[in-house]
Order: structure tokens, then sequence, then C-alpha cells
């Protein structure tokens, strides 16, 4: 048993740095190429953040396992907004100025709650993962034109699009570009099948669901890069990052990692899925809209507000291993 939850803690190490590896080798590489950084920005290492909950979907979904990818997805998305984000309002409030963090909050609703239709009936087929996936394309070919028209227009001094930028190495040569680019290929995989693995075992030893286990503890885990950023946004005093992390995060957990488990294995998903875990994730992502557009206090996420979040998180997590 301890073998295998220190398999489980190492093999998130590795998913986390071979995903961050794999960001770094592959956007060096485009650089290299002649891509222009703010393209990379916006897709390779816009997406390299949900690269570990991708990874672990895709993993898990091949080997049976439906139910641990979409835990995975709708718990990481009940994490960013309720543990990350308001740990992150309370060390220091936010101010929501950008208007790209405008422009996506009501698109995390809107997708958060096509989701949650989507699992009402305890079902993820093929052709929600196809409609969720077009989706993921559509939003990564909405925002580069929008990006691309405005660069053209006038200077991007939008803090988000500036940072996506900035995020992309530079001086990397293409030979080191491609051997992280391939480490992190062959790390990714490889680390994801072993925390998959490790977490089914621990789930059976303890009688804990397959959705549980990628609800919490795979959830936290693949959170952590998103918990990083946070603290490292607001500590260079750039609200707008902190935001804009957890909502395009989010958007790509729904788009990109939840349609994986009805591409590769459609059919029933755990029953408490569509009755507890999509019902409180349209939730937060709800309360979250509204304490973002709350005038009382202007555009802001006051220390309350993020209090109101942790709570929200912790009575989440009591509320399912109350029902073990």
């Amino acid at each position: 048993m301890l073998i295998q939850v220190f398999i489980l803690v190492v093999s998130l190490v590795v998913l986390v740095w071979s995903a961050d590896k794999f960001v770094y080798g592959a956007s060096s590489l485009a650089r290299n190429l002649g891509v222009a950084p703010m393209i990379i920005g916006l897709t390779i290492v816009a997406m390299g953040s949900s690269a570990p909950e991708m990874m672990v979907a895709a993993t898990a979904s091949f080997n049976g396992s439906p139910d641990t990818a979409v835990g995975n997805a709708i718990g990481s998305n009940i994490t960013n907004i309720a543990l990350v984000l308001g740990l992150t309002a309370i060390f220091q409030p936010l101010l929501v100025s950008s208007s790209t963090v405008r422009r996506e909050l009501p698109l995390i609703l809107l997708v958060t709650a096509v989701a949650f239709w989507m699992i009402s009936d305890s079902q993820l087929t093929f052709a929600e993962g196809l409609i969720l996936i077009a989706g993921f394309v559509t939003y990564i070919l909405s925002l580069l034109l929008i990006t691309l028209k405005r660069s053209k227009s006038a200077p991007i001094d939008d803090p988000m699009l500036l940072e996506a930028e900035q995020d992309v190495p530079e001086g990397v040569s293409t030979g080191w570009a491609i051997f992280w680019l391939a480490l992190g290929i062959i790390a990714l995989p490889l680390s994801a099948h072993f925390l998959v693995d490790s977490a089914v075992f621990i789930a059976k030893v303890f009688g804990v669901s397959d959705l549980v286990i990628g609800l919490t503890i795979i959830a936290i885990g693949t959170s952590l890069p998103e918990l990083a950023a946070s603290i490292a946004s607001i500590v260079k005093k750039e609200d707008d990052l902190a935001l804009g992390n957890i909502i395009g995060s989010n958007i790509f957990n729904i788009l990109a990692v939840l349609p994986l488990a009805g591409l590769i294995a459609p059919g029933g998903i755990d029953a408490n899925a569509a009755s507890r875990d999509s019902p409180y994730m349209l939730a937060v992502t709800l309360l979250l809209f509204f304490l973002c557009f709350s005038r009382k206090k202007g555009f802001r996420i006051t220390r309350l507000k993020g209090a109101a979040l942790l709570s929200c998180f912790i009575a989440y997590q009591v509320i399912l291993f109350s029902q073990l």
C-alpha cells in the first residue's frame, strides 16, 4: 500500500514536471521555426497548464476508467475556483480589470452549463465529446483571430496577452528544444499511466470510487500548477493573470479534457457526477461570476469573497467524504 502511495506522489510530480518540459520544448521549437510568440503563447503555452489533466483523462479512459477522467475534469474546475482562487484572494485581493477576463467569465459559465447538461443523464456519448472538442477548436481559433485583429489595429496592452507572449522562452537551441519536447512526450504518458494505476489500486483498497479519486487526489494534484501561477501573478501584482489562468484552465478542462472520456470510452458514468459533482461545479462557477461582477466593491475579489470560495471547497470535501 505504501509503495502505491509513493508511486502516486512521484507520478504526480513527474506528470507536472514533464508537462512543463513538453511546453518548454514545443514552444521553443515553434519559435525557432518562425511561429509568432503571441500565437505560441495562446496555444501551446496556454494548453500546457491543462496537459496533466488531458493526459490523465486519456490514460484513464483507455484503461477503462472514464469516471476518473470525468472526475478529474470536474474536480479540477472546482479546485481551481474554490481552492486556488480562494487562497489567492485571501492572500491578496484581486482587481478584475481586463476586458479579456470580463469577456471570458460569461464564456466559462456557458461551457460549464453545457457540460452540466451533457452529464445530467449520467452519460457521456461520442457525439457529446465531438461537440466539446469542436467548441475547443472554435475557442482557440476565435482567440487567435481576435488577437491578430487587435495586433494589426493597435498595440496589444492586455496584460494576459502580453504575458502569453512573454512566457515563450528565448535563446533555446533547436537541439535542446527537441530534447525537452521528446522527454516530455515520453514522460507525460508514462507518469500518467503509473498515476492512474496507483490511484485505481488505492481506490479499490479503501473502497473509494474512481470518480472520487479523480475529484480529489488527482484533481488537487493536477491543479498545483495553477496555484503556483496564481501566486506568482499576484506577487508580480498582475491580478488579471491570476484570474485569467483559472478561467483559461477551466475552459480547457471542459472543452479539451472532459470530452476525452466520451471520445475514448463513451457510455455511462457514475450517477454522482450528474447528481452531485457537475451541479456543484456549475454552482461555484456561477458564484465566481457574481463575485467578479459585484459592483459594491468594484470589480474585485476581496478577501471575504476569497474566504467564501475556500469555504465552498472545504464544504465540498466534507460532502464527498461523508458519502463514502
